[in-house]
């Protein structure tokens, strides 16, 4: 799928392809995935998306991966459409990605009834499911140049949360250091610590030393960046002398375009010299045998 609305809108929702990718994760160790949602999805079929999440967790279920689940995004093209999306653009990142709620709808709060009935029947629905980890209430806020104009949206989707109150704990990942507002309310408010880091491993080892101060389980929600020095084998073994949770950006080369750099297109489409993303290509073959070896050999495979 090349965003969240082509895998949850009923004509395109594939568990074929899920499971024969969540079945190429199962053969690497991996125990858990982070799955977007969107609401508009919800919103076109509220029934028909909850029966969707719970088809996919079953599939996950089977593979023995748990879930966690996020609900709000501010990366990438501004407005989503229902129906049926386009196609990728050839050598550009997320070229098809969409934020939810988008913009402007995340700064206006007459919006903010119908996404909060959105994360709450979705939440109570599956408050009790032990498939889920945990629940990512909103990718990085303040992200496309929205900084501190996230915070009214961040801060009502923690309250409605906390409203459900669901088994499963609550997170909303720190991703950028500067941001003090939205970091402090994103710490103190969690449950879990989650953040993202795709510096080389010194630059990670800082990060991940200052957030323990918290002294909250911490889990990895993104790294990776082959390009930018991010790797499984500097990265992965030192989250795992940590204990912390290593959740890397991307699994299965595809329609997101995730092999290029956030900011280096391929104008033709081709092959990058380096993967930035990515463990598999479509066939199931790994990107680097040396990784999926390393994979397993941390994760006990």
């Amino acid at each position: 799928a090349i965003n969240q609305l082509e895998m949850w809108q009923a004509s395109s929702f594939d568990p074929q392809t899920i499971d024969r990718e969540l079945g190429w994760a199962e053969g690497i160790g991996f125990n858990t995935m982070r799955v977007y949602l969107h609401s508009l999805a919800y919103k076109q079929d509220p029934a028909g998306f909850k029966g969707r999440i719970d088809q996919y967790l079953s599939i996950a279920d089977k593979h023995k991966i748990k879930t966690i689940f996020v609900f709000f995004d501010d990366c990438w093209n501004k407005i989503g459409v229902i129906g049926k999306q386009p196609a990728p653009k050839p050598g550009i990142h997320n070229s098809g990605w969409v934020q939810d709620p988008g913009d402007p709808n995340y700064r206006e709060t007459e919006n903010f009834p119908a996404l909060e009935t959105y994360v709450k029947d979705v939440m109570r629905h599956f408050a009790r499911d032990k498939r889920i980890l945990l629940w990512d209430l909103y990718n990085e806020p303040g992200n496309s140049g929205k900084l501190d104009t996230s915070l009214p949206l961040l801060t009502k989707v923690f309250e409605w949360a906390r409203q459900v109150n669901p088994d499963q704990p609550l997170s909303v990942g720190l991703w950028r250091w500067d941001f003090e507002k939205l970091n402090a309310f994103q710490v103190l408010n969690s449950d879990i610590i989650t953040y993202h880091d795709y510096e080389a491993s010194e630059w990670h080892k800082r990060v991940l030393q200052v957030l323990k101060t918290h002294g909250r389980p911490m889990i990895c929600t993104e790294y990776m960046a082959r390009t930018n020095n991010s790797t499984f084998a500097n990265t992965m073994p030192m989250l795992q002398k940590e204990n912390i949770g290593a959740i890397n950006w991307g699994l299965v080369s595809g329609k997101t375009n995730t092999i290029y750099a956030w900011d280096k297109p391929v104008k033709d489409g081709a092959q990058p010299e380096l993967w930035f993303h990515d463990i598999f290509w479509p066939d199931g073959r790994p990107y680097r045998i040396e990784e999926t070896d390393l994979i397993k050999k941390l994760n006990n495979k």
